[in-house]
């Protein structure tokens, strides 16, 4: 009998508790399976819900458990049926498995499939956070070197913002606030700076985050911590705000939400909150007659985040702060926990 083979993984073994360990090594199964070698893995907000909390709404980790899904790596080994890619590739990889099938797919809206599988989704597959990982054809898109591998990995949540840019259908003048700078309010920031809007207004409670956003290009920044952002923002927009993309999951930035929008506009909810329940005063939204919009995910922006960044149009660099080895993977998910040292993205290289 052949011996199985191993790697090592970084497990999630308890609340606030990661460590390393030896696993089955997966391996190339269906025609159209890519076995990956993991070599760098983003460390993003759900990841550390996880941490911190084991569960993300009804998604409860059972221990031991890999989480990641932000993960850019070298094609190893391709089924028979593979075409896209080929073995010594780098490949951005798109969290998500969809079934193809359900009336989500066929309507091309793959975000939202009733099958879908996620990397390092309780219930449904193991994370990157590890050496190797499989995945479809379907979810590997090569970078023709165009873009480097810490470049593919800021691709998934890039990919992120361009897809709640698009849905909130932006006009040419739009103003717009992003409350919540981190790496999904800052990818936001740049697909709407792509698709042309200009008067973009951020909020974040962590100084370094509001700087690298006004660096970036946002035309006011503001701290929650220290101004009534609704009444300093609407002395610039007397009118209000055309959309509003709330990053942060908070019940505050919800309410500013609300309050900064122009009767007819567009809340965008992006961030996923830790509670269970959040609550909006219907009196305000009805009257101005506001549209909320739930993001889930991203649907085929993949491609289009690795294209823009290989052209110019988007820059995702300055978001990457800090940088840990494999072996520190435990300290990564620590410093983003506590938003020690200004960071905005923390990067595992495997």
């Amino acid at each position: 009998m052949a011996k199985k083979m191993s790697m090592k993984a970084q497990l999630l073994t308890g609340i606030e508790r990661i460590e390393m360990a030896e696993v089955p090594r997966p391996s190339v199964r269906g025609p159209n399976d890519v076995l990956v070698r993991v070599r760098a893995v983003g460390v993003c907000g759900s990841d550390v819900h996880y941490y911190e909390t084991g569960r993300i709404g009804s998604q409860v980790v059972e221990f031991p458990f890999v989480v990641g899904h932000e993960c850019a790596g070298t094609v190893e080994q391709v089924g028979p049926e593979v075409r896209r890619v080929r073995p010594g590739q780098t490949v951005a990889v798109d969290p998500l498995i969809a079934c193809g099938r359900c009336d989500q797919c066929r309507q091309g809206r793959i975000n939202t499939c009733r099958n879908q599988k996620f990397l390092g989704c309780p219930g449904q597959i193991s994370g990157c956070l590890c050496e190797y990982i499989v995945m479809p054809e379907d979810s590997c898109f090569p970078t023709g070197d165009k873009i480097t591998l810490e470049q593919a990995v800021l691709c998934e949540p890039l990919a992120i913002g361009i897809y709640a840019v698009q849905l909130a259908g932006l006009k040419a003048g739009a103003r717009i606030a992003i409350l919540g700078s981190g790496p999904i309010g800052l990818s936001v920031l740049e697909a709407a700076k792509a698709a042309g809007v200009e008067r973009i207004y951020v909020t974040d409670k962590i100084e370094a985050r509001l700087k690298a956003a006004e660096r970036a290009g946002a035309i006011w920044c503001g701290n929650p911590l220290f101004q009534d952002i609704p009444s300093a923002i609407l002395r610039h927009e007397p009118l209000g705000l055309d959309a509003v993309f709330e990053c942060a999951g908070q019940q505050q930035t919800l309410d500013h939400g609300v309050d900064l929008l122009a009767p007819g506009g567009r809340l965008m909810l992006v961030g996923i909150p830790r509670e269970d329940r959040v609550s909006f005063v219907p009196d305000r939204m009805r009257r101005k007659e506001l549209t909320l919009i739930n993001v889930r995910r991203q649907n085929h922006c993949t491609q289009k985040a690795i294209d823009w960044v290989a052209e110019g149009r988007v820059n995702v660099d300055y978001m990457l702060t800090h940088r840990f080895s494999f072996e520190q993977t435990p300290s990564a998910f620590e410093l983003v926990s506590d938003y020690r040292d200004g960071v905005i993205k923390a990067l595992i290289e495997v």
